[in-house]
């Protein structure tokens, strides 16, 4: 008899197997990120076929084969369906995965980077905060999560403003990140120092952000 586990989390990633069948990589509170097949999602009248969508948020049962999970049922709580519809806060969303993907492993304790990966596809969605904004708190604060922020360069003519965002951004909980604006001269402040450290502490290429920088 098959022994089935429940998860909360989120499809960061989807694709075809075979004719019908899908396999996603799944970002879970409990288990880090998994990998797991999901039999018959691509049939059109799937119970699974909306949730093994990414961005799809909700819990999930499974159960372990020989090499592998397999995904059984969902109840997906939010399909995040307003960047459906929205071209750019889509790419924006699909590079946040994309950087997920790259941070996250499986058996890993992965709950802060879960829980930061949901407000900032929130945050993409609200109106007042621009997503260029969202893109640098949240590259930022998943280095600090991993551990390879190194805080305000030390060199460059930063405002006073630029400092307390990255301050703030470094020490609030993931809840209380999206909670400001600033200024476009901060703005672009924050991008130099987001870039930087991104592009010396990521070392890959990411597909969505490439179309991003076309936009």
């Amino acid at each position: 008899m098959q022994e089935f586990t429940e998860i909360t989390g989120m499809v960061i990633k989807a694709e075809p197997i075979g004719e019908y069948d899908k396999r996603v990589v799944i970002l879970t509170k409990e288990k880090g990120k998994i990998a797991a097949f999901a039999r018959g999602a691509r049939k059109p009248n799937s119970r699974l076929l909306a949730a093994t969508s990414p961005f799809s948020f909700g819990k999930f049962r499974i159960y372990a084969g020989r090499s592998s999970y397999t995904l059984a049922e969902a109840d997906i709580s939010n399909y995040f369906e307003g960047l459906r519809g929205d071209f750019e806060g889509a790419c924006y969303g699909m590079y946040f995965l994309e950087v997920m993907d790259y941070y996250t492993r499986e058996n890993n304790e992965d709950k802060e980077m879960l829980k930061l990966l949901y407000q900032s596809l929130r945050a993409l969605m609200h109106e007042k905060l621009p997503n260029r904004l969202v893109r640098y708190i949240f590259e930022m604060k998943a280095m600090v999560l991993n551990g390879e922020f190194p805080g305000m360069p030390e060199n460059g003519n930063y405002e006073e403003s630029t400092g307390y965002a990255v301050y703030y951004i470094m020490a609030s909980p993931v809840e209380k990140l999206y909670t400001f604006t600033v200024t476009d001269t901060v703005l672009a402040q924050l991008a130099q120092i987001a870039d930087d450290y991104r592009k010396r502490y990521l070392d890959r290429t990411f597909k969505s952000l490439e179309i991003l920088n076309t936009l």
